[in-house]
């Protein structure tokens, strides 16, 4: 299993529903000019609403992100449905092999609205996570050179990698409660999930610990909305990511970036102060990011959530990182 040689990470998050391929390049390699020292991805088919307005294939734009940058670099990903484990399996093993322990990926159970598009049954959540864990057990067994037959949410007949890297990526699992942390921490490398409130965020940590996560890597994605004037960033939040803010149950069950739009308008922007971390002092954020590494948290990959990537990446850079990240060990 790799691991990665950075204690204390902090990475660019690329939203591809949000920026076309091309300009996450020129952010991504940004990003690391002013400090950032990792990154992570989104894999989506559709926006989550219309004014995001993107949806590239991440798996073309990961080659040229990892040529471009020297930064690790990995995405979230659904196997099952849209994309069969096999390919999965040979897209991943491929990236490692390029690009050595600067990889990886994490495994989740998708939303209907990217997975919808095979025409498929979108099964119940526990015949999803059933359908996860045999994805996951079939990529395991494909990097490790294995011939694999298997006939049950997943069908595959005689499938073998020839082209693999010496060290395999790690295999995070996405969880977004405390239940399904306890699950993931049984089969996966480490654990993903969105930043909550330090004391919700710590109950997540702790099932994935208590039921063999223990010294296993604990990444997060924190949502934010930065400007230096306030309206604007709240303003920015809504347009952008008042599709976001409901439950997972909703979440991952709409089907169209349509629907999205409905059930957002319903919604003020004052709601966003509830899911989006929006400030406009940068202190606010040193302290944030702090409380988050003091629960043990090894990886904050930053989302800002409105259209103002450079100067967000430009302010974190000169005033936030420095104070989180030790340079001699970048």
């Amino acid at each position: 299993m790799n691991k990665l040689n950075i204690t204390m990470l902090i990475g660019y998050h690329n939203s591809h529903e949000q920026f076309p391929p091309s300009k996450l390049l020129k952010f991504a390699k940004m990003a690391e000019k002013n400090g950032f020292n990792g990154a992570s991805s989104s894999d989506h088919f559709y926006p989550w609403n219309k004014a995001q307005g993107e949806s590239g294939f991440v798996w073309s734009w990961l080659g040229s992100a990892l040529q471009a940058t020297s930064l690790p670099i990995g995405v979230v990903n659904a196997p099952g449905q849209r994309y069969h484990p096999a390919i999965i399996a040979q897209a991943t093993a491929t990236l490692a092999e390029m690009y050595p322990d600067r990889f990886w990926v994490a495994l989740g159970s998708g939303q209907l609205l990217n997975e919808g598009i095979t025409g498929g049954k979108w099964p119940i959540k526990s015949v999803r996570n059933e359908r996860l864990k045999e994805s996951a057990e079939i990529i395991r067994k494909l990097w490790a050179g294995e011939t694999v037959t298997h006939n049950g949410h997943i069908r595959i007949e005689e499938a073998k990698l020839y082209t693999r890297p010496e060290n395999t990526p790690q295999m995070i699992g996405a969880a977004i409660t405390a239940e399904t942390a306890e699950w993931i921490a049984g089969w996966a490398d480490g654990l993903i999930t969105v930043a909550k409130p330090p004391d919700e965020l710590n109950k997540i940590i702790r099932a994935f610990h208590h039921r063999g996560g223990k010294g296993k890597p604990v990444y997060i994605k924190l949502e934010v909305s930065y400007d230096r004037d306030e309206e604007k960033a709240l303003k920015g939040a809504y347009d952008q990511w008042k599709a976001n803010i409901f439950g997972s149950n909703i979440l991952t069950n709409l089907r169209t970036p349509e629907q999205f739009n409905d059930v957002s308008e319903l919604t003020k922007p004052e709601i966003m102060y509830d899911t989006v971390n929006i400030f406009t002092d940068i202190n606010e954020y040193v302290e944030l990011l702090d409380e988050y590494i003091q629960l043990g948290v090894d990886h904050i990959y930053i989302h800002n959530v409105n259209r103002n990537q450079e100067q967000f990446i430009k302010d974190f850079g000169e005033k936030v990182l420095p104070h989180l990240i030790n340079k001699e060990e970048y």
